[in-house]
């Protein structure tokens, strides 16, 4: 089962539950240093909380000088007071809103550059990262601890310094006013609160378009990160990361919208609670004409139990959403701390009429010390086929991830014309290279989107029909009814194997790659599809060093060399008849899978 395990992506690594980011106290320092990252615009951030203050300190102020109206009543009615009182109610309304919509803009401006951060990293890692992270943890680090950390910074933090300031300066009012009312208003809190319990089960609904965009982003950058050895293989790190940006900025734009209803919603409660306890006066009327109150210091005291009941709620969340930021915090430090691959290191070289071989390489994964790979040797000088055959988990698609520089030998190197290939631009070497796996991966998207996947050049449609036509695709391709345009479905559920095994090949010849790795699908196929796919790899390989994982008789015979890899070693090298007379473990294998 050795070579198995570079061709997927094991179960979750160490950090990949939550728990292991349980955290005992909030890392301050840690999070300051992320959000310094994404440089944000901190004026948003200032402004935001000075005009918060300020539309707190007006809403205290209002229930005093409603006091003063009411108990002046007597004497005459103040009209001026009165007036003041609402400027003042509705200019604390109306700031609120401006404070809550620019502290939205400041959160929805910090998540967007996280997330391009983010993606550009996930996008660049080792392939060996996301052996051992699950594809959903690794979205779920893109999405939902972002999303988290912006929920901190835009609602949590600046609601909590806002709910402190209102509820330490009512509550020191309405004891100031009556100590003993005070007492009797904080016992009432729990009954009022049951009261706004539905109001705001209702007001968590208003996330679900926010939601459902999440999940589709989800869902899209969940595809590509599962198909990343085609994003790599392609050089389609620069378009995976403009699709993924694309995503982040309609979430962005969504989220501004959510900003700016979440700003009007909270002063509509407000002035809805406020108009429940004015009604509440009449009910008190009684206990104004026993004397034992006023009515200016009822009605104060009731306008200041509604500004208390929130902030009472709005602490019980910020501690709950601090927690949970917490361990966002940590895993997103966590992947950006993650080594990635460099596209910018080492020299340009072609690898035309180069030998491409492999020299004593040993190879083990890191969280394993069984080696895969021992002391590997072969050699294919250029334009020649060579062939690698033995049994199932031999080591033969490890030889193909190293070659494509998925992984690094733990031991020899690679080279390509006596030069060792880590000194080699990444992306210049895989450019030269064209692999064709068993099961072809298709992206979602139209036809000509899977040809010119990750390519930055521009194709022409007879470019595109030139290639599909040596891959034995064009007819099937002008049958269906919008031809390159044609939708695939999500991994390509819309064509058949042979038809996807074809689209494949006709992209490796718009690739015109240098070197042609292939590891044969015979074994799903009909023979109808069997017999295309084979004649499309036929004119693939013509002109061109062919690097083939062989599952067929035909291909063995014909290969220039054979390397018989058993238990990840090579057990002899040579042409088919030649093992077949000096080999006797390749005897014996052609005889079990090919009944020869």
């Amino acid at each position: 089962m050795m070579d198995q395990r570079g061709a997927g992506p094991r179960g979750g690594g160490p950090q990949g539950a939550d728990e292991a980011y349980t955290r005992t106290k909030f890392d301050l320092k840690g999070f300051l240093h992320l959000i310094r990252q994404t440089r944000p615009k901190y004026w948003q951030l200032w402004v935001g909380l000075i005009l918060g203050f300020i539309a707190t300190g007006a809403q205290l102020a209002v229930p005093k000088m409603a006091q003063g109206i009411i108990n002046g009543l007597k004497s005459g009615f103040n009209s001026t007071l009165l007036i003041i009182a609402i400027v003042l109610f509705l200019g604390s309304a109306l700031i609120n809103a401006l404070s809550g919509t620019l502290l939205g803009f400041f959160g929805e401006n910090i998540v967007a550059k996280l997330r391009q951060t983010l993606w550009q990293k996930l996008i660049r890692l080792h392939v060996s990262y996301f052996d051992n992270v699950k594809a959903g943890e690794m979205t779920s680090r893109l999405v939902n601890d972002s999303t988290q950390i912006k929920d901190l910074l835009a609602n949590a933090f600046p609601q909590m310094a806002n709910s402190l300031l209102q509820l330490v300066g009512a509550l020191v009012i309405m004891a100031l006013m009556d100590w003993k009312m005070t007492l009797v208003m904080i016992i009432a809190i729990p009954l009022v609160m049951l009261v706004m319990r539905p109001i705001m089960r209702q007001s968590s609904k208003i996330g679900l378009q926010r939601q459902d965009a999440l999940a589709s982003f989800n869902g899209e950058t969940g595809e590509s990160l599962g198909e990343i050895r085609l994003v790599k293989s392609s050089n389609a790190e620069d378009y995976e990361t403009t699709t993924g940006y694309k995503q982040i900025n309609k979430l962005y734009h969504i989220g501004m919208r959510e900003a700016i209803f979440d700003s009007i919603a909270s002063p509509v409660m407000n002035t809805l609670m406020l108009a429940m306890f004015i009604g509440l006066l009449g009910y008190a009327a009684v206990r104004v004409a026993d004397g034992t109150m006023s009515m200016g210091t009822l009605l104060s005291f009731m306008m200041y139990l509604f500004q208390v009941i929130g902030p009472v709620g709005m602490l019980g969340q910020f501690f709950t959403t601090l927690a949970k930021t917490n361990g966002s915090t940590q895993r997103v430090q966590d992947l950006l701390k993650e080594p990635e691959e460099s596209f910018t290191d080492g020299e340009n070289k072609s690898v035309t009429n180069q030998t491409v071989a492999m020299e004593h390489v040993d190879f083990a994964y890191d969280d394993d010390d069984e080696p895969v790979l021992h002391d590997v040797n072969f050699e294919a000088k250029p334009n020649s086929v060579v062939a690698f055959a033995g049994p199932s988990g031999g080591g033969k698609s490890t030889i193909f991830s190293l070659l494509e520089r998925y992984y690094a030998p733990t031991d020899g190197k690679i080279t390509v014309g006596g030069q060792n290939v880590a000194d080699i631009n990444l992306k210049d070497w895989r450019s030269q290279i064209g692999f064709v796996s068993q099961d072809s991966a298709i992206m979602a998207g139209t036809i000509r989107h899977n040809l010119t996947y990750g390519s930055n050049k521009d194709y022409t449609d007879d470019d595109l029909w030139r290639v599909l036509k040596l891959a034995y695709a064009d007819q099937f391709v002008h049958d269906m009814p919008d031809g390159l345009d044609t939708q695939v479905g999500e991994r390509g559920v819309k064509v058949s194997g042979g038809q996807r095994q074809r689209l494949a090949i006709a992209r490796a010849f718009l690739r015109d790659p240098k070197i042609l790795m292939l590891d044969e699908a015979t074994a799903s196929l009909d023979s109808e599809s069997e017999a295309m796919v084979q004649k499309a790899l036929g004119e693939l390989m013509k002109g061109r060093t062919t690097l083939i994982i062989a599952h067929r008789l035909s291909t063995i015979v014909d290969a220039d060399d054979i390397y018989f890899i058993e238990n990840g070693h090579v057990s002899g090298h040579g042409a088919h008849q030649e093992l077949m007379d000096k080999l006797p473990l390749y005897r014996e294998y052609v005889k079990i899978q090919f009944k020869e």
